[in-house]
């Protein structure tokens, strides 16, 4: 099958292409808005992309598609992040499904997902923006610049300062034991996930 992108519309594109590129990491994104009301959702259009300095990027889109002459619904994510500059990504495990599910659903503005959720936060420490306490592993982020090409939006964040659960970071080194640090991929849209405990070792043959 051949599949030409011009061919089919935004959200036809959307599915198919998020439900090839699989898996993929899931960021769970707390913000707050000029009013310091907190919001949190998840997005999966999210990966790491250097560490000199240490940046990552995700793509928080519009509420919807905007129609022909109609004005495009910036998701609070975005919004929070244009007002703040600031933003913390959390990392999704098994054991946070059902409260990164919960903020996935669409809500007022200045709702607060993570009191819905049922889900505590901590001060972080180089941004004002709070963090999701139960999350094994969070990235707090500064923008460095948001692009925007037609309907995308892509958040480039520096990665300021790294909270990781007791045990999962070895101290010295570094390490993450990939058999302690598993946690949840996102695959086929629009329901479906993966856990990451089915790991495997290979290395490059010797020439």
């Amino acid at each position: 099958m051949e599949i030409s992108m011009s061919s089919i519309p935004p959200a036809a594109r959307y599915k198919l292409l998020a439900s090839l590129v699989v898996p993929r990491p899931i960021a769970w994104v707390t913000t707050m808005d000029g009013r310091g009301r907190v919001n949190a959702a998840p997005y999966s259009f999210f990966n790491l992309f250097g560490s000199d300095p240490a940046m990552l990027a995700l793509a928080p889109g519009n509420r919807r598609h905007a129609a022909q002459g109609e004005q495009a619904v910036m998701k609070d994510t975005a919004r929070n992040i244009r007002e703040t500059g600031e933003f913390v990504v959390h990392m999704v495990t098994n054991d946070l499904m059902d409260g990164m599910l919960a903020t996935s659903l669409p809500v007022e503005a200045g709702v607060d997902e993570l009191e819905m959720a049922g889900l505590e936060t901590a001060a972080a420490v180089a941004v004002r923006v709070p963090r999701i306490a139960a999350a094994a592993a969070a990235f707090e982020c500064r923008e460095i610049q948001t692009i925007e090409i037609g309907g995308n939006r892509l958040v480039v964040g520096e990665v300021l300062h790294v909270h990781a659960r007791d045990g999962l970071v070895e101290e010295g080194s570094l390490h993450v034991d990939p058999k302690v640090w598993s946690p949840v991929g996102r695959m086929s849209s629009p329901d479906w996930y993966c856990r990451t405990t089915d790991v495997f070792r290979a290395s490059p043959a010797a020439r």
